[in-house]
């Protein structure tokens, strides 16, 4: 028997619902089952419970929210059916590495299409936090089969055909800017694509103590898409005065590969350029 058009019906529900409080036995009669089949059947159908599916497409909705608009944690946790602050925090830094409040810092003002556009170790690539807007529909890690140099270099795919206009998901980097502070650096790298659809790069953010955007480039105005071979990229700014943290890594949006190796951040001078060694990995050993 063909499920689709039944469990779809559901989730089309759920969608409209999500931020009411969503009955059992509602979503069962939409489908037209029993309760135990119904739950039986979803699961297999999409790959999740459905109490884990609801919770993925309220933190989805949360995370949105945080880029999109000014307000608070908690009336974001409140608007998308959590119990307190505390229950969405834990749920969302399980599935989006960051605090909500550290999330909206570090990642608000990353993508725009209106710009020239305590951290925890991940398993994909340690050393990095990995991070998007949807995260179950994107992936990241080493490829050992794909590199421009070394034994492996870091990628980031989607996994899902089935993205929202801005999906995204990076691999990145925070630290102190106050040992750059008046100078221009670089963030370059080696990068190859694959079946982007959307845009994909480098990209380096500078932000000041009250984590406003202060300078930002993302290669929106000049990024790699569709099929490219190992092509080398850079992204440059200058640090002022104010600068408190300087954010870098890779960006893919919409469907696609992306790979990244032979990674440098580079202080550039007029005579010589300094090789600075702030990653926490070697990247010219391990990408």
């Amino acid at each position: 028997m063909n499920y689709s058009q039944s469990i779809q019906d559901t989730i089309t529900y759920i969608e409209e619902h999500l931020c009411e409080k969503l009955s059992l036995d509602e979503i069962v009669k939409v489908s037209g089952f029993s309760k135990y089949h119904f739950i039986r059947i979803f699961k297999r159908e999409i790959g999740l419970g459905l109490k884990e599916h609801i919770q993925s497409r309220r933190l989805t909705m949360a995370a949105k929210l945080l880029l999109s608009s000014k307000f608070s944690i908690m009336d974001i946790a409140l608007y998308c059916r959590f119990e307190s602050q505390e229950a969405f925090t834990r749920a969302f830094k399980k599935v989006y590495a960051l605090p909500p409040g550290k999330y909206r810092r570090a990642i608000n003002h990353l993508v725009s299409i209106n710009e020239v556009n305590d951290m925890q170790t991940n398993q994909q690539i340690p050393g990095w936090i990995v991070t998007g807007t949807a995260p179950g529909k994107f992936e990241a890690g080493f490829d050992r089969e794909v590199f421009f140099k070394g034994t492996k270099s870091v990628v980031l795919k989607s996994t899902s055909t089935e993205l929202e206009t801005g999906d995204y998901y990076t691999v990145m980097q925070q630290f102190k800017a106050k040992n750059y502070i008046g100078k221009r650096v670089r963030l370059s790298g080696f990068i190859k694509a694959k079946g982007v659809t959307g845009w994909g790069g480098l990209w380096m953010r500078i932000d000041n103590i009250t984590a406003n955007v202060i300078k930002i480039d993302n290669m929106q105005n000049r990024p790699v898409t569709g099929d490219t071979d190992w092509n080398h990229y850079s992204v440059v700014l200058d640090v002022p005065n104010n600068s408190a943290i300087i954010n870098i890594g890779m960006l893919l949006s919409g469907t696609g590969e992306l790979w990244m190796d032979n990674v440098s951040f580079d202080i550039v001078t007029k005579m010589f350029r300094l090789r600075m060694s702030i990653l926490a990995v070697n990247c010219q050993k391990s990408l």
